[in-house]
């Protein structure tokens, strides 16, 4: 039974409610756009025109990338020789590992693999480079539930009805952003052509 974690609202921390986007700095903004389309599933979306900087948005999941092309090849890092999991990350969550190693190898993507246990409950866990050089983690994470520190005195355990009905909320509410999104790009994209 998983838990789920509630802020107290008597806190000091700030009022956030998610994670919105990571930014990327990138050798291609084009190059990085295909792999994060082709590879992890992302939609690319409008950018405002405001910016003077070339880059590119893309969204899925519930969470953005934000892709901004680099001044010098030397403002981005080297693509690392070795992938080491204990590098900085992102991790997605993913249904199925077997079927995401399998679709990896048929890329030709290089990957690492580990195995967490906690208590009798196992973890796997994939990572890769995306074309920059920049970490990313696929994992089943969800297994393990989510427990604070006993002195974590600024969360309060919430635990909810039925965990399964939570994913499935959290799922219908990440979905339910994600057709918002799409229906507002594809009013736009009726606007432009029109």
């Amino acid at each position: 039974m998983g838990v789920l974690l509630e802020q107290n609202v008597s806190n000091s921390a700030l009022p956030l409610l998610s994670l919105n986007h990571v930014s990327y700095l990138c050798k291609s903004v084009t190059e990085s756009a295909k792999f994060y389309q082709e590879v992890l599933g992302f939609v690319l979306i409008k950018r405002p025109s405001s910016f003077q900087i070339e880059g590119a948005w893309l969204f899925n999941y519930g969470v953005g990338i934000h892709l901004l092309q680099c001044n010098s090849i030397n403002d981005v890092q080297q693509m690392p020789v070795k992938i080491n999991p204990k590098d900085n990350h992102i991790s997605f969550q993913c249904t199925d590992i077997e079927l995401v190693k399998r679709r990896l190898r048929e890329m030709g993507m290089k990957y690492e693999t580990a195995l967490v246990e906690e208590g009798g409950v196992f973890v796997d866990q994939l990572f890769f480079h995306d074309p920059d050089g920049y970490m990313i983690e696929i994992c089943n994470c969800d297994n393990i539930p989510i427990v604070p520190l006993s002195g974590s005195a600024c969360l309060t355990l919430k635990k909810p009805q039925s965990y399964e009905a939570t994913k499935k909320s959290k799922a219908l509410n990440a979905a339910e952003m994600e057709t918002r999104m799409m229906e507002s790009l594809f009013t736009n994209m009726i606007d432009i052509a029109m």
